[in-house]
This record gives C-alpha cells, structure tokens and sequence, in this order.
C-alpha cells in the first residue's frame, strides 16, 4: 500500500499545523482529528486538507 502525506488545518483559524500520513485507498473519507492549535491556543477540530 502506497501512503500520502496530508496536511491538518485548523477549522477555526484555517492554519495548517500537523502533516501526518494515510493509505490510498478509494472511498476513504477525510480525516477530523481533534489537536491543540498553537494560534488559537485551545483544542480544536482540524481537518485534512491537500498536500
């Protein structure tokens, strides 16, 4: 299985703070993972955008 890079941003502040990695597969849906943002110094949702 090949891996992708894929970049968290920030759903408040729209910064993108934490890059990580997935599989590609077809039909994956996008990650929401809840991390500290260092802008909006507080836990927040972020979301994966494009690399």
């Amino acid at each position: 299985m090949e891996r992708l890079i894929i970049l968290l941003s920030c759903e408040k502040c729209k910064r993108k703070n934490y890059s990580t990695t997935k599989t590609k597969q077809a039909g994956v849906e996008k990650l929401h993972l809840k991390k500290y943002c260092p802008a909006c110094r507080a836990h927040t949702v972020h979301k994966e955008t494009k690399a």
